[in-house]
């Protein structure tokens, strides 16, 4: 199956590995058969992708989302305040994560190896179980560049090897937390044009939260670059989403996004309109590939599409999301 699902082309591959997909889950994950069969969408009733049923992303936190019947090789979990629960994502192979950000992260941005990887992550770093830290320590070794490595509140080393890329004409992507970023540009300037910005989550309740336009505008003056990308991913995924300027997103081909009414969660939205967002991650193989999150966006007619925020009475933790 995990050939199956790295090797989908078209709509109609991706439609039918959906269906095989769900009846796999269905049959071998507890929790999502019990959902599926209480909002009457069980294996039965489901002949199309618009039958399949989304669960809601809060049973991560409550629930053993598993789809397998061997030992989980790793557990990630994300990000939450004190005494807040958290999400938990049961990986029964890894294979099926390191395949996919992989080979999205080659499709959107080429081979790693000629990239300089810098990562300007404090929060992930001090904390453990963390997806995004397993992703960038894989990106980091695969890349041929002896600058590349994390920086943690060493801004000083980060700048002088910033320039250092910079007069090289090297290759560089810089991942960083938000409010990371932030702090970084209040105290140093660059202009490097051709330097890759991209953040990977928001301000962890270190900063106020921004609009995107002023956020991105702040980081644009003090990189001196055009766009700042940005990542679209959680602890429940294991794809992501990139963008690569104006807060819109694409997917790789195993990855979509759906539109739901808010307050209707089986009626989809058209193109443009504002909904909340559901994602098929069908490396999602051994957990649920079928997510209803509580993040609000909209589509495009070229499938990409934007995040505009989140439900007002949800906790903000690992996705990448500024409220507009």
């Amino acid at each position: 199956m995990l050939e199956q699902v790295f090797s989908i082309e078209s709509q109609a591959d991706f439609e039918r590995t959906c269906l095989d997909v769900f009846r796999h889950q269905y049959a071998h994950n507890n929790i999502y058969r019990q959902y599926a069969d209480y909002v009457k969408k069980g294996v039965e009733a489901v002949h199309t992708i618009n039958e399949i049923p989304f669960l809601p992303i809060e049973f991560f936190k409550t629930q053993t989302v598993y789809s397998s019947s061997k030992d989980p090789k790793i557990t990630f979990h994300s990000s939450g305040t004190t005494g807040s629960l958290t999400s938990k994502h049961l990986v029964a192979d890894l294979n099926w994560y390191e395949e996919s950000f992989k080979k999205c992260f080659s499709t959107f941005y080429g081979d790693a190896q000629d990239i300089a990887i810098l990562a300007l992550l404090p929060s992930y770093l001090e904390r453990s179980g963390s997806s995004l830290i397993y992703m960038v320590d894989d990106l980091i070794h695969q890349s041929n560049q002896s600058e590349s490595g994390y920086f943690l509140y060493n801004h000083q080393d980060l700048y002088q090897t910033l320039l250092a890329l910079h007069e090289k004409g090297t290759k560089t992507i810089l991942m960083g937390v938000t409010y990371a970023l932030l702090d970084f540009c209040e105290n140093y300037t660059l202009n490097f044009p051709e330097l890759i910005v991209m953040e990977t989550g928001g301000m962890k309740g270190k900063r106020k939260e921004m609009i995107r336009p002023e956020l991105h505008q702040i980081l644009c003056t003090g990189f001196g670059v055009s766009q700042i990308h940005s990542e679209y991913g959680m602890t429940e995924l294991l794809s992501q989403g990139y963008s690569t300027g104006q807060g819109v997103f694409r997917t790789p081909q195993w990855m979509k996004i759906r539109i739901r009414d808010t307050n209707d969660p089986f009626t989809y939205l058209a193109d443009g309109k504002t909904g909340a967002i559901n994602v098929i991650d069908l490396a999602n193989y051994n957990s649920c590939a079928f997510i209803a999150t509580q993040d609000l966006g909209k589509h495009r007619p070229d499938d990409s599409f934007e995040i505009l925020g989140r439900f007002d009475n949800s906790d903000i933790r690992g996705c990448n999301l500024l409220v507009q």
